[in-house]
């Protein structure tokens, strides 16, 4: 078990924090490559309500690029399930009749319910995939630019707590033991899509590629032309520029089979009164979780990087590092909220880092 304690690497001086995660097209790695050898890059396409990327190393373009249109398929295939604004995704139809009555669903829709379990208990309900209502009623404080009052908010977190979702392995339904309880699926859906992108790309014969989706990024196998490993840069947060156009990197990660992904309020957030709301909602509290700006987790598979990095973002700086700590081969880089932006790292994250 890796030692449980964590190290301080900086203080990040700037007027505001934008972190996000990007594929870092750097030259200065080299590695050779057999000369029939392809990479190909999808471009942006929007999906799942943010920007996705694929690129698809093999051994010829037309392999490359049925790979990239599978790892599509499969993430819109998990958007058309999970969506949490689509009335006729399993997500809105468990949402609408899950307190009357269990609601039979897929067995992908499923997966993504048994594990969000798991990352609730193992996170002590910090991640929480019931959390609907209480987005739902922030949703509606920043419309109206006025924030809920104690009584809207221990009515809607009435309606929120994991223990209260109900799943039926025998026949694969939900439900729910409350009335009024929502799930969004947000803090882990994209981790699920991402894995299954990548095991359609490996299935046809991909053997190396990365998806990114929003910033929620996994990495396997050969790099591209002029690479030894997958490089992935964490934005300067003094950089103002758009997803697509990153500018400055703070530090650039090396992967290799791995995934990588950031939660924090630099870029989603809700103006209420002229003040700055997280998306990423403390369900003990019913409010936004401030503590950490920003929270990147490295792990093996995108789903468990994706849940954790909300988990910890919920948990704050002493707990969630020791939840990652003891997760194996799972690392964290933290950055805490202004005026401190203190970059702060677990023991293992260092060996991810290129110098």
């Amino acid at each position: 078990m890796k030692e449980k304690r964590h190290i301080a690497i900086g203080v990040i001086v700037g007027a505001s924090l934008f972190v996000a995660l990007y594929f870092f097209a750097g030259t200065k790695d080299k590695s050779i490559w057999p000369s029939e050898r392809v990479d190909v890059d999808s471009g942006y396409r929007l999906i799942m309500g943010t920007f996705a990327y694929v690129i698809a190393v093999a051994e010829d373009s037309s392999t490359a690029k049925k790979g990239i249109e599978a790892a599509f398929e499969q993430l819109r295939s998990v958007e058309l399930l999970c969506s949490y604004y689509r009335d006729d995704s399993e997500t809105g139809e468990i949402n609408r009749d899950a307190y009357k009555a269990p609601v039979r669903v897929s067995k992908p829709t499923f997966e993504i319910l048994q594990k969000a379990r798991q990352f609730s208990e193992l996170s002590d309900g910090a991640f929480d995939i019931t959390a609907g209502a209480l987005s739902d009623l922030w949703r509606s404080a920043a419309e109206a630019n006025s924030v809920p009052s104690d009584t809207e908010l221990r009515q809607a977190r009435f309606r929120v707590g994991y223990e209260k979702l109900i799943l039926d392995g025998n026949d694969m339904s939900v439900r729910f033991a409350v009335d009024g309880m929502k799930l969004d699926a947000g803090g882990i859906a994209k981790g699920y899509a991402i894995d299954k992108a990548v095991e359609a790309m490996q299935r046809g014969g991909v053997i190396g590629g990365m998806v990114d989706v929003g910033g929620d990024i996994r990495c396997f196998g050969a790099p591209p032309r002029g690479k030894n490993r997958w490089l992935i840069g964490l934005q300067d947060p003094g950089e103002t520029e758009t997803v697509i156009n990153a500018g400055r990197y703070l530090l650039v990660l090396k992967l290799t089979d791995a995934a990588v992904a950031t939660s924090g309020h630099y870029r989603r957030f809700a103006l209420i009164e002229g003040r700055k709301h997280s998306h990423i909602i403390d369900t003990k509290t019913g409010s936004s979780s401030d503590e950490l700006a920003s929270v990147t987790i490295i792990a093996k598979n995108a789903i468990d990087a994706d849940a954790l990095a909300t988990a910890v973002s919920v948990m704050g700086a002493e707990k969630g590092l020791a939840l990652i700590e003891a997760q194996p081969e799972t690392e964290a880089i933290l950055i805490s909220s202004p005026p401190q932006h203190n970059l702060i790292k677990t023991t293992g994250a260092g060996e991810y880092i290129k110098r």
